[in-house]
């Protein structure tokens, strides 16, 4: 659990960064497998993975969970970014495909920190007509996510947002990184870590970006990757990362003190900074992979 989280919160709170964006109809599989970067054919129906979108460059547009309700349903969570615009340029690719792409405001996720009723790991539990339950943590950090119909009239409390950051920091304890539109575009999946969260496939065949991710992947390329770091001041995303002077790297993802930053594998051991402040190194946590 987060070290500032307040016993008080209460339990299943609005995330309230959340949406949600649907792929619908026969061919919603296929338009999937061949525009994200994990392995959607190979998911069983009522499961879910982690996913991402991809630039022909093999840069990240957008990490999401991605669950396969069915042989022909999709339901994509992305905790960062715009889905109205995503599910826009999404629609440019679908052509003469059968798959309906629909943003769902109907739809809410709550979450709270504890161990699910029924989902576990990878496998869902529940339907969306009444609550789908999903596994979104570790043996470390217990954490379960709620999908619900959106109940019309009901406000956001503020533990609402307490959670939201809470949540976040967590993620970012686990190794999931947090993308604000700054960071779009600009780091690999494999400097993202996405290798630890099963996120992409270099075996299933073509998709944006494939070419260059298989290729890092299979020649040793990747000379990057994601450390966690405690800040001992605010830093925004894009802060530069210095050792001894020098500039060893930059942040991708902040949650109030905690980093995601993007450094060499090999690298000493000496203090590293950031804005001349201190930062230390953090291991990450495991059970988020799916």
């Amino acid at each position: 659990m987060p070290d500032n989280l307040s016993p008080d919160l209460v339990a299943y709170a609005l995330l309230e960064d959340r949406q949600l964006v649907s792929l619908a109809g026969p061919d919603a599989v296929t338009f999937a497998q061949a525009q994200f970067s994990s392995d959607v054919a190979a998911l069983s129906d009522s499961h879910w993975q982690w996913s991402a979108w991809l630039t022909a460059k093999g840069r990240t547009i957008a990490v999401f969970q991605l669950i396969r309700l069915s042989s022909d349903a999709l339901l994509l969570v992305f905790a960062d970014g715009d889905a109205d615009a995503i599910a826009s340029q999404l629609q440019r690719f679908v052509f003469r495909r059968k798959v309906k792409i629909t943003r769902r405001d109907d739809l809410q996720v709550r979450a709270a920190f504890a161990a699910p009723q029924a989902a576990v790991g990878a496998a869902v539990a529940g339907s969306l007509e009444e609550m789908l339950e999903l596994d979104l943590g570790g043996a470390d950090l217990l954490r379960v996510m709620r999908i619900t119909p959106t109940v019309a009239g009901i406000k956001t409390a503020d533990a609402d947002a307490v959670l939201t950051a809470a949540w976040r920091q967590a993620d970012l304890r686990l190794g999931l990184p947090r993308l604000v539109a700054s960071q779009r575009e600009h780091w690999t999946p494999q400097q993202l870590g996405l290798d630890r969260l099963n996120g992409y496939s270099v075996r299933k065949g073509c998709y944006p970006g494939q070419e260059i991710v298989a290729r890092t992947h299979f020649l040793g390329k990747a000379k990057r990757a994601l450390q966690l770091l405690q800040l001992s001041a605010p830093a925004e995303p894009g802060a530069s990362v210095e050792q001894d002077g020098s500039v060893l790297g930059s942040i991708a993802s902040v949650a109030d003190r905690l980093a995601l930053a993007v450094l060499p594998l090999e690298t000493s051991d000496g203090a590293l900074s950031v804005g001349g402040e201190p930062a230390q190194r953090l291991p990450l946590h495991d059970g988020l992979a799916r």
